[in-house]
């Protein structure tokens, strides 16, 4: 699968090739604050297909948490674009700034449900997760 996306403004471009290895919708609350109060959807991509096409993103990484993640976004109307784990051999791209969302399909689980707010929805059916699912 080869997906191409970037931010609102258009000054951060990614392409990102390979076999999806997750699509959920996230409930943590650390994904609450970057989206603004939703869970958040997301295909995980192969690292070593992962590039920047256009521009440089800023970085955030939290030093409060004890496995914290680096968030990616843009310096110039600050959407959040990727996000890397540091325990996971995978890029974290954010559904909302695909070219095409369409290419997600359907989430294959929802993750970190403990956080889930009374106003989140879960399909039907759906996997769920308190925190991730056992590998």
């Amino acid at each position: 699968m080869r997906l191409e996306g970037g931010c609102y403004c258009g000054a951060l471009r990614y392409e990102a090739e390979g076999e999806p290895m997750m699509k959920a919708q996230c409930h943590c609350r650390e994904c609450q604050y970057i989206t603004g109060g939703s869970p958040n959807m997301f295909i995980m991509m192969p690292i070593d297909g992962f590039k920047y096409t256009k521009g440089t993103p800023r970085q955030f990484t939290r030093s409060d948490l004890e496995r914290p993640v680096t968030r990616e976004f843009c310096a110039e109307c600050g959407t959040h674009v990727v996000t890397r784990p540091r325990s996971l051999p995978g890029v974290v791209l954010k559904v909302g700034t695909l070219d095409d969302p369409s290419l997600f399909g359907t989430p294959q689980m929802a993750i970190y449900t403990i956080d889930k707010q009374t106003f989140h929805q879960i399909p039907e059916g759906l996997p769920s997760f308190e925190r991730l699912p056992k590998r």
